[in-house]
């Protein structure tokens, strides 16, 4: 890869990152951790209380990518016909026949709003589709639209009406996003821009097939063997039985990442580094990937959910 192809991929990561900050206040680590996961082919969990502005970020990206956009919003009575679609009887002149009618998860950006809030059952729905890009209805699976993607977002889970999102389907989120509360300035702005009419609507810098390129371009990175090395040392250190574990992680870890951990820091290291203007993963790079794709797999035990133990922290001390 030449410095000329670098250069291009740091440009349109940072006018795409641009576009979507003039409808977004703040949250700058926020948007880049999204493009990234976008960038690798993954899928993102949002998880923040209500009005962070999780909605309006991926809505905003979608206009900014110019991607077919589909919103679901999770509910308990969502059943999973809603979401991947259901076979239909149909009467025509050859008689009746079945036919299948395509959900809304037929579409480059599925946003699945709260999908904590539907039953277990509904989120298993979206497993095949973000896993395999194929939807299976009776004896036929079709294929998604490339590029697909699932942002979803939920609320925290001590909060009333929401069902805990299986294992399962935690570990096929490239990266799980906390959104934080605004500051005082940031805050102003977003009642200001929002309470107007000096509104300014995100323009399309960029499309499916760019998107795919860039993605083509990041997987090319080489990484030096110490720093894969350290990847996989990582990965292997949330785990409790593992010898080198760290103390914290044998006291207070039911179980650690899957080999799709490693996979997701590899694939978002690699274009950390492309963003700084680099040709090579540094050992930085896999400490900035480390958190976002690890927080969702490893899951605490009871002592340490009784001693209020949180698995940023236990991130923190491993690397």
């Amino acid at each position: 890869m030449t410095e000329e192809a670098i250069l291009a991929f740091r440009r349109d990561f940072e006018a795409i990152e641009q576009e979507i900050g003039k409808a977004i206040i703040g949250q700058k680590t926020l948007i880049r951790d999204v493009l990234t996961a976008m960038v690798a082919g993954g899928n993102v969990l949002l998880e923040g209380l209500p009005g962070l502005g999780k909605t309006q970020l991926v809505k905003t990206i979608g206009k900014v990518l110019d991607l077919q956009f589909s919103r679901i919003q999770f509910t308990p009575d969502l059943m999973p016909a809603d979401v991947t679609g259901t076979s239909v009887m149909i009467k025509d002149g050859e008689g009746m026949r079945m036919e299948f009618r395509q959900g809304p998860v037929f579409s480059n950006i599925v946003l699945a709003d709260e999908i904590n809030r539907a039953t277990p059952k509904t989120q298993s729905a979206l497993l095949e589709a973000m896993q395999e890009h194929t939807v299976t209805g009776g004896s036929t699976t079709y294929a998604l639209p490339e590029p697909f993607f699932v942002l979803a977002t939920q609320n925290p889970l001590e909060s009333e009406g929401t069902y805990p999102l299986p294992e399962a389907q935690m570990d096929r989120f490239l990266f799980k996003l906390d959104v934080g509360f605004p500051n005082k300035e940031e805050l102003l702005k977003i009642v200001m821009m929002t309470t107007t009419e000096d509104q300014q609507e995100p323009q399309k810098v960029c499309d499916g097939a760019k998107l795919l390129e860039l993605r083509r371009i990041a997987q090319t990175v080489p990484i030096a063997e110490p720093v894969a090395d350290y990847m996989m040392e990582v990965t292997l250190k949330t785990h409790p039985e593992y010898e080198g574990a760290p103390e914290d992680v044998k006291k207070y870890i039911r179980y650690g990442a899957s080999p799709r951990g490693a996979q997701a820091i590899m694939q978002a290291a690699r274009i950390l580094a492309l963003t700084e203007g680099r040709y090579n993963v540094s050992y930085e790079d896999v400490r900035a990937a480390a958190k976002p794709a690890l927080r969702h797999r490893l899951f605490l035990n009871f002592e340490g959910i009784a001693e209020g133990k949180t698995v940023d922290r236990i991130i923190e001390a491993l690397l």
